[in-house]
């Protein structure tokens, strides 16, 4: 897979992208990830990429030249084009686990006020939110997908089982309490269950805490 990620700030994009897991990741060649300066294709000598916005308002707006030429000259015909903005859906693991099948992702960073909208009408694929939040730049969301969607592909964690058991795997549940050693910490004990080698009562304990940690952490998806 390779993932292109277009931003006023590639330093934060590859920043969390270039350590541990997904950082051995691409040196396995797995995945190969890069961030490109949008600024690159700005056209005027002060290498502008944004605007005042037509019918007035705060802020500024991403032009839409440098944001055509550079998605022209970086998509390819199996390229999924992917857009960073709060007016996006909602990203969930199960959008990571699809996206994760793709060949070749191309991910806009969205900035100030976000972009011209001729750029998500004509260009665009999907429409991407990480959350009910505004971040200062889409660089930040951007790895967060990318980490999300290379942690699935063949070979990049350890342990294959790994993405299996976590939350969200079961897109209404999440995981259940997890301990290690010492079996007694400060006289706070690993429940008996989990010692005692007994597999079917462990499963029913994880599935009735996990059902009892959903409830109270997330309790809209038992509503969903």
């Amino acid at each position: 897979m390779r993932i292109d990620i277009l931003t006023l700030f590639p330093e934060i994009a590859l920043a969390p992208l270039s350590e541990s897991i997904i950082a051995r990741a691409r040196e396995a060649g797995i995945v190969e990830v890069r961030a490109h300066q949008l600024r690159d294709w700005a056209k005027d000598k002060h290498r502008r990429t944004d605007d005042y916005l037509c019918g007035g308002g705060q802020g500024m707006l991403l032009l839409p030249g440098p944001l055509f030429d550079a998605i022209e000259e970086l998509r390819r015909p199996e390229t999924k084009v992917i857009l960073m903005t709060p007016q996006g859906k909602v990203f969930k693991q199960a959008i990571a686990r699809e996206l994760s099948q793709e060949e070749h992702l191309l991910i806009i960073c969205g900035h100030y006020e976000g972009v011209d909208h001729r750029v998500i009408d004509e260009l665009v694929d999907l429409e991407l939110s990480i959350g009910d939040y505004v971040l200062t730049n889409g660089a930040i969301a951007a790895a967060v997908v990318t980490d999300a969607i290379v942690r699935l592909l063949p070979g990049a964690l350890g342990d294959e089982r790994s993405p299996e058991d976590e939350s969200f795997s079961d897109p209404n549940l999440l995981e259940a309490p997890a301990y290690t050693k010492p079996a007694d910490f400060r006289g706070l004990k690993v429940p008996d269950v989990l010692l005692s080698g007994h597999h079917a009562k462990i499963e029913e304990w994880k599935k009735a805490k996990a059902l009892e940690r959903t409830r109270a952490n997330r309790p809209d998806l038992l509503d969903s």
